[in-house]
This record gives structure tokens, C-alpha cells and sequence, in this order.
């Protein structure tokens, strides 16, 4: 049986990486109150009411808080704790909210370094009192990662088969499928996704680009077949659209011209994000914290490369259309950052990476225009993460609560979840299980002080 554990739960972070932490989270807080950038993808939409003056920032708060508290202690906390590692909802989405709630820009930077001091210095003693009780539910919340990982390579093939029909899904799934089985014979010390997931998003990729360039293909012989005068006018018609008759066109381009006027700040962001992924201390995804903390952050750029596909055209459009960017950009630091070897170096390419999306930010929005496949694609890839996460983090979740507790473990936190489920999702989907996880750990705890309840032997 082939599993992916993290060697160890504890958050082991020097001083020097401490203040590093609390240093970027006081500069993230800082971005975000002045609205240049959020975390959410949900929230950015929302900004641009907020940055010309048309909605409040207590209420621009409550829409961020609204967006991502769940994601914080029901994803983010979880995932730190079971893992040892960082990751973006528990560093990320609450500097969201703190600067946007700071009434004044000094005071943002002092808010988010304190909630950065609070996840170095508290996680610790957060993992310490967990170990030490009765039912250990953070070591059985590493349950996780096997289905996290394994499940998560199955994102392309979901795509492919919602955009492009079930013959090439399941051409994409038996070929994924050899690729992993051959991984696991040959190569025993890979992850044996990442061939797999190589192949699926590629596939994804071409079959997108070629519909693209078979349908300008196709539009072009219609153009030919038009008489003369008529092609003409179609081409001078197109032509108005394309530049004056777009609403669009100038809220995009003072969206990104508001970007690049900022963009030395921009540049000391991606170089801190760089930093952080250098450390091998963070990672930017759900199946990146396991691997990295497992030691394979080769494994772990590639998975986060992949994810770039599925994100950056809602990034661009959104940051075009909002004036507020990503904190991350478009995730590409995460990668070059778990792969360089030097902290010195990440800082420089991080600087630069982030610089050169903030100068294409406008020209990758014109890209994506012309190929309305490729941004179809990556619609299919954000929803088949979402999909199969999902199903792996509930699943994971329930062999946690075997762990813990048997049928009894199962039985609170399957009930839970239900429980969440009926009550309209107070806590967003992806995040409810390992809460309820963390839950029924508690409660299995406090069965055990009133004498109800016996912890299995491990």
C-alpha cells in the first residue's frame, strides 16, 4: 500500500523564519487595505465598489470575513495542524480581512503581524495540547493525504470529460491510470501522480488550443466565402467591437494602469511570497502541504504549476476588471519557490515574476479573449479540483474519524458534515470535514474526561 504521510506535525520554525512570517502577513494586511490586492478570488470582484467609494469598508469587510472565515478554521487551521506546514487560508485570507478593516494604513501592517505572530507562535502550543490528549486527533487527521493526493490527479480527466466527452475523458483516464501504475513500479520514490497529472493537463491543453485554432480556421473560409463588400464590412464592423464599442476596454486598462503604478510594491510581495515557498516551510495547496512536507518539493512545484492553468484566466479578468490583483499573482512563485535552492535568489525571481504580471496583465487579458476554449478549460479545471478535493478531504476526514474513534468517530463527524449540509452550508463544503474532524475530536476528548467513551489502541 503506497502512502504519503508527513513525517512530522510540528511546526519546527526558526526565529528567523518567525519574523519572516509575521513580517509578510504585516505586508499582505498592508496590500490589501489599500486594495491593490486580496487572496480571495471571491472578494475581488467586490473591491471595485470599494476602491471608487460606492460601498463602505465596514461593509467590504463583512463581504471578506463573510468569504473566508470558513476557509480559515475549517480548511486552513486543519490543514497546518495535520501537516506542519503553512498555507495560504490560515497566512492569507485573514490579512484580507484585517487590512481591509484597519482604519488607517499603519495600522494595517500591525494587525496582520500580530495574526502572523499568532500562527508561529500559537500553532505550536495548539499541536503540543492536541498530542497530548487522550484521542491524538491531529495525528490521525494525516489520514488525509493519501486520498487528498491520489484523488487530486484525477482533476483532468474530470475536465477533459466535461469539456470534451466521455470517449477523451476515458482515453485521459486510462492513460492517467497506466501512467500511475507504472510510476509506482518504476520509479517506487516518486509521487505517483505527477506523470499522470503531467499527461492530463496536457491533453486538456491541446485539445482546447486545437478547437480554438480549427475554429479561426473555419471563420476565416466563412470571411472568404462573404462577397467582397459585405467582408468588409464585417471586418470594419468587428474592427468598431474589437476597440470603441467595448465598455470594457477602458475599465481594463485603468485597472491595470492603477497596478503598475504600485508595482515596486508589488515586486517586494512576490519576492516575500518567493521567500516563503523557499523555506519549504508553506505550501499553496491542499495536496502541496503533504508533499512538502514528506521532502518532495519537486512533486510539490509541479502540482502547483498545474493549478496555475486553472486560475490565472480568472485572476486576469478579475484584477482587469476589479483593480485588485492576487496576492500571489498567478501562483507561479509557489513553484519556483519550493524548487530554488537559495533564499536570495527566490526573493529576485519572485520580484521579477510578479513584476512581468502585473506589466502582461492587459495583454494576457487580450489572449484570453481569442481563445474562449482555453478559458472554458480552465473553468473545467477550478470546478474538477474543487470536485475531486472535496470528495478526497470528506473521505480523508472519515478514515481520520476511524482512527479516532471507530464507529462512534464516524458517526459524529459523518453526522456533522450531514448536519452542515441541511443547514444550508454555514461552513463552506471543502471546509466542513476537517472541522468536523477537529470537532469530534474534542468531543471524543471530553467523552473520555466523563468516563462514556475509550480510545482505541493504536
Amino acid at each position: 500500500m503506497h502512502t504519503v504521510l508527513a513525517a512530522s506535525t510540528r511546526l519546527d520554525l526558526s526565529l528567523t523564519q518567525k519574523l519572516f512570517v509575521i513580517a509578510l502577513c504585516a505586508l499582505t494586511a498592508f496590500v490589501s487595505h489599500l486594495a491593490l490586492a486580496v487572496f480571495n478570488d471571491g472578494v475581488r470582484p467586490f473591491m471595485l465598489d470599494f476602491i471608487q467609494g460606492r460601498a463602505k469598508r465596514s461593509a467590504t469587510t463583512a463581504v471578506s470575513f463573510g468569504l473566508s472565515a470558513g476557509f480559515v478554521f475549517g480548511l486552513g487551521a486543519p490543514m497546518a495542524l495535520a501537516s506542519g506546514v503553512l498555507n495560504p487560508w490560515l497566512l492569507f485570507l485573514p490579512t484580507d480581512i484585517l487590512g481591509i478593516l484597519a482604519p488607517r494604513a499603519w495600522i494595517a501592517p500591525l494587525l496582520g503581524g500580530v495574526w502572523g505572530a499568532v500562527v508561529v507562535f500559537g500553532l505550536d502550543g495548539a499541536n503540543d495540547l492536541a498530542h497530548d490528549l487522550p484521542v491524538d486527533f491531529l495525528t490521525a487527521m494525516q489520514q488525509m493525504s493519501t486520498p487528498i493526493l491520489f484523488l487530486f490527479t484525477l482533476f483532468p480527466v474530470l475536465a477533459i470529460t466535461r469539456q470534451f466527452g466521455r470517449p477523451r475523458g476515458a482515453f485521459a483516464a486510462v492513460l492517467e491510470l497506466a501512467l500511475v501504475i507504472m510510476t509506482m513500479k518504476l520509479w517506487p520514490k516518486v509521487f505517483p501522480g505527477s506523470l499522470a497529472m503531467a499527461a492530463g493537463v496536457l491533453l486538456l491543453i491541446g485539445f482546447a488550443v486545437r478547437k480554438d485554432l480549427l475554429q479561426r480556421k473555419e471563420e476565416r473560409a466563412q470571411e472568404r466565402r462573404q462577397p467582397q463588400g459585405q467582408g468588409k464590412r464585417l471586418e470594419q464592423g468587428q474592427e468598431r467591437e474589437d476597440t470603441g464599442d467595448d465598455p470594457m476596454v477602458s475599465l481594463f486598462s485603468g485597472s491595470a494602469l492603477r497596478l503598475r503604478r504600485h508595482l515596486p510594491l508589488f515586486m517586494v510581495l512576490g519576492a516575500g511570497v518567493c521567500v516563503l515557498a523557499q523555506m519549504h516551510i508553506f505550501g499553496g495547496g491542499e495536496a502541496t502541504s503533504f508533499l512538502i512536507a514528506k521532502g518532495q518539493y519537486s512533486e510539490a512545484a509541479q502540482v502547483d504549476f498545474y493549478r496555475v492553468f486553472g486560475f490565472v484566466p480568472l485572476i486576469a479578468t478579475t484584477a482587469l476588471a476589479s483593480g485588485a490583483y492576487g496576492i500571489a499573482g498567478f501562483t507561479l512563485v509557489y513553484p519556483l519557490g519550493y524548487l530554488l535552492p537559495d533564499p536570495f535568489l527566490a526573493a529576485v525571481v519572485g520580484a521579477v515574476v510578479l513584476a512581468l504580471e502585473v506589466l502582461a496583465l492587459s495583454s494576457v487579458g487580450r489572449v484570453l479573449g481569442k481563445l474562449p476554449s482555453v478559458r472554458d478549460s480552465s473553468e473545467h479545471l477550478r470546478a474538477a479540483i474543487t470536485e475531486t478535493l472535496g470528495l478526497a478531504i470528506l473521505f480523508g476526514s472519515l478514515l481520520a474519524a476511524q482512527v479516532m474513534g471507530g464507529g462512534l468517530a464516524i458517526l459524529v463527524v459523518g453526522g456533522l458534515y450531514l448536519l452542515n449540509e441541511a443547514m444550508g452550508r454555514p461552513v463552506v463544503r471543502m471546509a466542513a470535514a476537517p472541522a468536523a474532524v477537529v470537532v469530534g475530536g474534542v468531543l471524543l476528548n471530553l467523552l473520555h474526561w466523563l468516563d462514556l467513551f475509550t480510545p482505541l489502541k493504536s
